[in-house]
């Protein structure tokens, strides 16, 4: 093929992106001087209502992603055409096309019907692009164990990596639910982030999938994990990422507008979703752990005594009046709640997630719920609930 050939791979680009069939565009085989950039992968998305093409840069150590309307795109792509890249790859819905040079600047275009793609392939709407949560490509993983450093998957870490994914799943239902303005950078706060597998997976799917300029803090007390933690963020210029030596009680943020504490122990949970009510955020997550503030205070009603006779019995109840009057009083304060079972990141088979969404409540549906609280209190013998103190104080 002639010279023409760059000419006509951009002429299919750009009536594939005006006609909205754009799938991906792939350059590889870098030939330029920037150091470390390895290929770029090209797709459409609707951002601010606005269609634009998004550029992910994959570097050797990071990923980076830019926007750009069509008419910056076209110089950008003649300009990587012209000798940078050694190969250029388009999938639209019609055509599958190929663009190879050759170590001796030969120039070669092959262009084939393409048979599988549809329209349901098109990721036009960015905001709800939702078929494949995380990618095993992220250069921050092999850091945290969950990758090789030729970004395959370790064995052992297949069902950490199913865990990781599932609870981005129920993350991003959470952030549609709340109607957040995905616009605008959010703050996200992860109490007891640990090795930070949630942590680093939040960011980047906020980063990736809404091109959202979040800032992402993980908290965590143990020093040796968040060096390791911080070590990934440098290498891999993770801007708007950080983590912080502390706990729910030393680390106060002045925005939040979603909280995530799982497996904060004890009343540690409590004292998380009060920092979430108190600054007002939009999404609370947690997964309570060791409760055991309520249990030495219950009275057990002479009725359900043979039935908590059982060490197991009485555990298994204290555990559902905490965390049912945590939802109770989340509830009172404007959230829906949900409380539900689902697949731990840690060794135990289930855990308990309180799921609250930031809507709004009427005086009179507030005091029937407070009425509530205080009836199974008195029930139970119960006199003093950490969250309802702190609400309270």
């Amino acid at each position: 093929m002639s010279e023409n050939s760059i000419s006509d791979l951009l002429l299919a680009v750009e009536q594939a992106f005006q006609d909205h069939q754009l799938i991906k565009l792939v350059l590889s085989k870098y030939a330029g001087s920037e150091t470390n950039l390895q290929r770029i992968d090209i797709k459409m998305v609707n951002l601010r209502e606005t269609l634009q093409l998004s550029f992910l840069y994959h570097y050797k150590t990071q990923d980076v992603t830019k926007n750009y309307s069509w008419i910056e795109a076209k110089s950008i792509l003649t300009e990587f055409l012209d000798g940078q890249f050694k190969q250029a790859n388009l999938l639209t819905t019609q055509q599958e096309w190929q663009l190879l040079v050759s170590k001796k600047g030969k120039l070669s275009l092959t262009v084939k019907k393409q048979t599988q793609a549809t329209s349901k392939n098109l990721p036009v709407e960015h905001n709800r692009q939702k078929h494949r949560y995380l990618s095993l490509e992220r250069a921050f993983w092999p850091f945290l164990g969950i990758t090789d450093q030729q970004r395959q998957l370790i064995p052992a870490m297949s069902r950490k990596w199913s865990q990781i994914n599932k609870f981005i799943e129920i993350f991003d239902n959470a952030i549609s639910e709340a109607k957040l303005d995905l616009t605008q950078a959010l703050n996200v706060v992860d109490f007891g982030s640990g090795k930070g597998y949630l942590t680093f997976a939040v960011y980047d799917y906020l980063r990736e999938n809404y091109l959202n300029q979040a800032t992402v803090t993980g908290v965590e007390l143990r020093d040796n994990l968040v060096a390791l933690c911080n070590k990934a963020v440098n290498a891999c210029d993770l801007q708007g990422l950080q983590f912080y030596q502390g706990d729910v009680r030393s680390y106060q943020p002045e925005r939040l507008d979603v909280m995530i504490a799982l497996h904060a122990c004890d009343i540690a949970t409590d004292y998380a979703i009060h920092t979430g009510i108190r600054l007002q955020a939009k999404v609370i997550m947690c997964a309570p752990c060791c409760h055991k503030q309520l249990r030495p205070q219950m009275l057990c009603p002479t009725i359900l005594k043979p039935l908590l006779q059982h060490g197991v019995h009485l555990g298994q109840e204290a555990e559902m009046i905490t965390d049912g009057l945590r939802a109770l009083l989340l509830e009172a304060e404007g959230y829906q709640t949900q409380v539900f079972e689902f697949v731990s990141l840690e060794h135990t088979s289930k855990n308990k997630m309180i799921l609250a969404i930031k809507k709004s409540i009427s005086p009179q549906k507030k005091a029937e719920i407070l009425t509530q609280i205080a009836e199974i209190k008195k029930f139970y013998g119960i006199k003093e609930q950490c969250l309802e103190h702190l609400l309270c104080g």
